[in-house]
């Protein structure tokens, strides 16, 4: 019995598109976290140029000097997720046939400020509130961005309050806290 011999390149036609880069920072707090300067995200729904068109997309809708695409792919990567049923990667796809028509055949292939023309008309449709409502929670709820922004994470069940951000210290004469003083916590007063 013969079994049929699987090229990459079927492979990748058969099962989606593939998003790929390189790091454009080497020296960044996500470089630091990347075991390589290359990555790979593999699209089970979306074609590669769709997948590049929704990345594109949502580094215009929320733009950050120095965000590596390698982030904005995880917003790509959830709609990929999502498209898979129901009538979103309908939606994803006529917005994406509606930027290239209204750029005369190729929206990837204008500058930014360009791209930002043709994309500002369609704020409101169902093709930019679905990248805008994903890539919000996508995009931010992210440990690589939460490395690019500086951000150190949720605190975890027990939250701030020992963090001292309820701290009066600097406060000349601290009130006592309404609710008391926490059991770790002495009156400096």
């Amino acid at each position: 019995m013969r079994s049929p011999t699987l090229s990459r390149r079927v492979f990748l036609k058969g099962s989606g598109g593939v998003l790929a880069g390189t790091l454009a920072f080497t020296a960044g707090p996500i470089a630091l976290l990347a075991p390589s300067r290359s990555w790979a995200m593999p699209l089970d729904t979306l074609s590669t140029r769709q997948g590049d068109v929704l990345l594109g997309v949502a580094k215009q809708m929320f733009p950050h000097p120095g965000l590596e695409d390698a982030v904005y792919a995880h917003v790509v990567k959830s709609l990929d997720r999502k498209s898979a049923k129901g009538a979103m990667l309908g939606i994803l796809h006529d917005g994406i046939v509606e930027l290239d028509r209204s750029a005369g055949g190729d929206w990837l292939a204008l500058n930014d400020a360009a791209r930002l023309e043709h994309l500002a008309p369609l704020a409101g449709t169902p093709f930019f509130e679905t990248i805008r409502g994903d890539a919000v929670v996508s995009l931010y709820d992210n440990p690589l961005a939460f490395a690019h922004f500086g951000y150190q994470g949720a605190e975890g069940d027990g939250g701030y309050l020992t963090k001292g951000f309820n701290d009066l210290n600097w406060l000349p004469d601290p009130p006592q806290p309404q609710g008391g003083y926490l059991p770790f916590e002495e009156p400096t007063a």
